[in-house]
């Protein structure tokens, strides 16, 4: 009975943190989401502080504190717009805390038989629990934590180059070394055959040849996925990072782990599949490290870009009836969510049909616009899903892009070479006027030039999504 209330509160935390990823699913219900998630993991924390194997309260106290003033320091700071890195960093430290977890359990069984041959007693809630597992269990065990430490490993390295490649400080575009998918099967092969090493010989050293092995593949597959898949590597570093946890619940027996590893990994996963479907991706290539990819020379653009001044759009807005927003992360870079809710609010008090086009990876993170523009107060209801939208374009007067590149590139349907060919994208350039709200004439996040930009009914209008949106409020009333 000394376990029932721990398991108990486990059963409760395990049940919001259920309610917590249901809640996700939906802007309206998110907000209490996020509330069952907080509620669920203080009970999850506090029953394993008082559980079992509780001690070191000093220590525990001391971690918590300092965990939870760097955790406020950080979400005090980052912007929405350095969310999709933060995610990232977020997982290379779950996977390294899996890495850790797994050679520390190595380390503990190595004690506990040596303390057996000595005859000798251990001390430790999960030294006791080693002591008492029969040969197979610990033959298992090593299983459990060495595919903890493969799994950590790779999720930790490929974090940090994700992390580096959507903070800009790592080239976006798909990089391999000599050899290519050659070296990640090399280096998946080498991890079996130390496994079976480890498992035989019971030796540190093949557990760190297999952890260098995952380090590397961690390394090279997220490097061989350029910028346009990003943000289906976001969410498959998350699927990652669940499994890791789970992999650190089986090794240290705790049922809650490996529950909440189950759900972030297998949700994980779903949301990467349905992100490459969006993106008419293939999953397995893409988790591969973008195996494929163009198939021959882009398609040439011909013709110029035209500017456009703040005057000209608000003329076109004020004789048009519907209006398209498509925004993205440019958008977000801006901190232009509130011009733009303004530029909704009055254009809708003048009785036009505004509505926003959201595409699935738009802001290099699911749901990351649907977060701004909700931040910013604009109406669920106008906020749509591409493929409920798309179809409306031809008959919408005016289409606003607002900081995306990629997401409204009509390479992806015209020209079949394109490295997003075949990804669905708001079809914009149907409608009678597109203005693109742009920095400058450089290509987007992924390096591909956008022939949206030279069509003969799209203007540029150039400058900071922020001040063009100032400016342009001032010629609406």
């Amino acid at each position: 009975m000394e376990n029932s209330f721990t398991m108990a509160a486990y059963v409760v935390a395990g049940v919001l943190f259920i309610l917590s990823l249901g809640g996700l699913s939906g802007q309206e219900s998110a907000k209490r989401a996020v509330w069952y998630g907080i509620v669920g993991m203080a009970i999850a924390v506090f029953a394993t502080l008082v559980g079992p194997g509780a001690g070191l309260w000093l220590l525990s106290l001391v971690l918590i504190a300092a965990g939870g003033l760097i955790g406020y320091y950080v979400a005090m700071r980052v912007q929405m717009t350095e969310m999709p890195q933060l995610v990232a960093a977020m997982h290379s430290l779950v996977g390294l805390a899996a890495v850790f977890v797994g050679f520390n359990a190595e380390m503990t069984i190595n004690l506990v038989e040596a303390a057996k041959a000595a005859g000798e007693g251990v001390e430790g809630a999960f030294a006791l629990l080693v002591a008492k597992k029969e040969p197979i269990e610990i033959a298992i065990l090593k299983i459990e934590l060495s595919l903890g430490i493969w799994i950590g490993a790779v999720t930790f390295t490929g974090s940090v180059i994700a992390y580096g490649k959507l903070a800009g400080k790592v080239n976006s575009a798909a990089t391999k070394l000599p050899g290519g998918h050659l070296l990640n099967a090399a280096a998946a092969l080498l991890s079996v055959v130390c496994l079976v090493w480890y498992l035989n010989a019971g030796a540190m050293l093949p557990l760190l040849i297999l952890t260098a092995a995952a380090l590397f593949i961690g390394y090279h597959l997220i490097m061989g996925i350029g910028g346009a898949d990003m943000p289906v590597v976001v969410s498959m570093l998350n699927s990652y990072s669940g499994w890791a946890a789970a992999a650190i619940g089986f090794s240290l027996g705790n049922d809650l782990l490996i529950v909440v590893g189950a759900l972030v990994g297998s949700s994980g996963a779903i949301l990467s599949y349905i992100m490459c479907k969006a993106m008419n991706r293939s999953f397995i290539s893409v988790i591969l490290g973008g195996f494929g990819g163009a198939a021959g020379p882009a398609m040439e653009v011909e013709g110029e870009q035209i500017a456009i001044e703040a005057d000209g759009v608000a003329q076109a807005l004020d004789e048009a009836d519907s209006v398209i927003i498509i925004p993205g992360y440019g958008m977000a870079v801006a901190q232009a969510q509130q011009n733009v809710a303004e530029l909704t609010r009055r254009l809708r008090a003048k009785g036009k049909n505004v509505r926003f086009a959201i595409h699935p990876v738009a802001g290099r993170l699911p749901g990351h616009m649907n977060v701004l523009l909700a931040e910013a107060k604009v109406p669920y209801d106008i906020v749509m899903e591409m493929d409920e939208i798309n179809e409306d374009f031809p008959e919408t007067d005016v289409a606003i892009v607002i900081g995306s590149n990629d997401i409204v590139n009509p390479a992806a349907q015209e020209d079949p070479n394109s490295p997003i060919a075949g990804m669905p994208v708001p079809e914009c350039w149907k409608a009678k006027q597109v203005f693109v709200s742009k920095r400058g004439q450089g290509t987007g996040y992924s390096g591909i030039e956008n022939p949206l930009f030279y069509k003969e009914n799209t203007r540029m209008f150039y400058g900071d999504a922020k001040a063009s949106l100032d400016t342009l409020l001032t010629k609406i009333s």
